[in-house]
């Protein structure tokens, strides 16, 4: 069977390179945005079970819809990287699951199965990073901590 992995390892292999074929870009349509949840990331075939992408800047009102592009993943909001007054979510496995983003700030989000490991993501409502300080408080384990902490760095030097 051809699995997406496989696929992105032999067309790397026929290339020449160990690069990684890119991604498809998910982008906006509108007021509407993707995130691809992904058992491979499509740049760094070291990098296993990600968000694609992994930052993402939105405005308020807008939705994301993350599309289970690879079984076994879903998204669901982290408690305490939210803003106040936000509706958390949580989706089931191998579930496209869209979110509408009423409230501005930093929004962590992981997918639960593989939050250990470091599969974790932000999106940023409004550019408003009000809730950055209790955001950076949230304690992660595994691979998470380092993911979140390398997320929210990027974030600030991009402020």
């Amino acid at each position: 069977m051809l699995t997406r992995r496989n696929f992105v390892l032999s067309m790397s292999a026929l290339a020449g390179t160990s690069a990684a074929m890119a991604c498809p870009a998910p982008g906006p349509v509108g007021n509407a945005h993707s995130i691809l949840m992904l058992n491979v990331d499509c740049s760094d075939t070291n990098a296993l079970n990600v968000f694609e992408p992994a930052l993402l800047h939105v405005n308020i009102g807008d939705t994301v819809t993350f599309l289970a592009t690879d079984p076994s993943h879903n998204s669901a909001s982290k408690r305490g990287m939210i803003p106040e007054g936000a509706t958390p979510w949580n989706g089931a496995i191998d579930e496209e699951l869209t979110v509408e983003f009423a409230v501005p700030g930093i929004y962590g989000h992981i997918c639960v199965p593989h939050y250990e490991w470091g599969m974790v993501g932000l999106i940023v409502v409004g550019n408003n990073l009000h809730n950055l300080e209790a955001a950076k408080k949230v304690r992660h384990p595994g691979a998470a901590r380092g993911n979140f902490r390398a997320l929210l760095k990027k974030l600030e030097t991009q402020a």
